[in-house]
């Protein structure tokens, strides 16, 4: 089974050889190559520029035996299309220097074409594809929530209050700045397939900070329009949030392929909760790559022991890898996984 095989099948609740496994945020500070690349160029700098991304796309995958490359980007590329002034600083993240918070201002937001305001990622994924083509390439995005709350709040927020206050006091705001943001990441997906990304993740990192009824009533809607206009493509769709067990039966109801898991909720539970009907990605600790390998291998034995057949389950983090994480302990993880995974699977 090559490794696209088994990426997607497991995407899709089908049998496979072993475990597949990659890392969000595996290209990163963790790694030298990736060190010595941002003291020369800023992050954006790098994702612009498709032979700058290649390269740190491929540095984990030359450095661990990873299933699959995700493209180098940042979630908060589609601002570029949309006019809207941006930097992403250190220490921080993304900075708005005028936030969109008016009717006025969505309006205002420019047309976007993702193959002329982005065609850069595209480009990446193409390098990625030429340079390595025995491993698949994963394409992803920002959540409309997510990335309307960066252009809400002009920078990370803690409580995302003027977010929560334009969407509880002017809705037909909030709701036009979502739909506008639904088709912005159409677009981009789309864009990344075309391209030839194996599959596409939607990075909601924000929603936890939503009701159930807000998030049914608002979010999910225009979820459901994402991933049913992205499923003519026939690639795997992968939805990934934070802080948000108390919305994990209305997230996998998204439309979603599969349903990223992050680190507080055992994955047992929420194949429970959520049945056979989607596969899960996740959900180690990302503590444990601080450690040493053999507490990550106990550690990742037991998020597998949570799904024991193995099936419909592609393993990661519960969120990206941390900078200070050990490349020994990344090297022990992903062996673990497959060579564990395809024990069971053989017995």
């Amino acid at each position: 089974m090559n490794r696209t095989e088994r990426l997607v099948r497991a995407l899709r609740g089908e049998p496979v050889d072993a475990v597949p496994i990659w890392l969000m945020r595996q290209a990163g500070r963790h790694l030298p190559g990736y060190r010595e690349l941002r003291a020369q160029h800023e992050i954006l700098e790098i994702a612009r520029t498709p032979a700058l991304a290649v390269e740190v796309t491929l540095e984990p995958l030359d450095r661990f035996d990873l299933d699959a490359g995700v493209v180098f980007a940042d979630i908060t590329i589609p601002f570029f299309g949309l006019g809207v002034d941006f930097q992403i600083d250190a220490g921080i993240g993304p900075v708005i220097a005028t936030p969109v918070r008016t009717r006025a201002a969505v309006d205002g937001l420019h047309a976007f074409d993702a193959v002329r305001d982005a065609g850069f990622v595209g480009g990446a994924i193409r390098g990625f594809r030429d340079r390595r083509p025995d491993r698949p390439i994963i394409g992803f995005a920002g959540a409309p929530f997510t990335l309307a709350s960066y252009l809400i709040e002009g920078r990370p927020s803690r409580e995302f209050a003027e977010t929560r206050r334009i969407l509880n006091a002017e809705p037909a705001t909030f709701v036009r700045l979502l739909d506008r943001l639904t088709e912005v990441t159409i677009d981009y997906l789309r864009m990344q397939a075309a391209a030839g990304a194996a599959a596409l993740q939607l990075f909601d990192t924000w929603v936890g900070q939503l009701s159930r009824r807000t998030y049914e009533s608002v979010v999910l809607p225009r979820l459901r329009t994402l991933f049913d206009a992205l499923a003519p493509l026939g690639i795997p769709t992968i939805y990934f949030s934070t802080g948000s067990s108390h919305l994990t039966d209305l997230a996998a109801d998204a439309h979603a392929g599969a349903l990223g898991v992050d680190w507080r909720t055992p994955l047992g539970r929420v194949r429970r909760e959520v049945g056979p009907r989607i596969a899960l990605q996740g959900n180690l600790d990302p503590t444990a790559l601080l450690t040493d390998p053999d507490t990550v291998r106990r550690m990742a034995r037991e998020v597998l022991d949570e799904l024991p057949d193995g099936r419909g389950h592609v393993f990661n983090l519960g969120h990206g890898v941390p900078p200070e994480a050990r490349p020994e302990c990344v090297a022990a993880l992903v062996d673990f996984v497959h060579e564990y995974s395809a024990a069971r699977s053989a017995a």
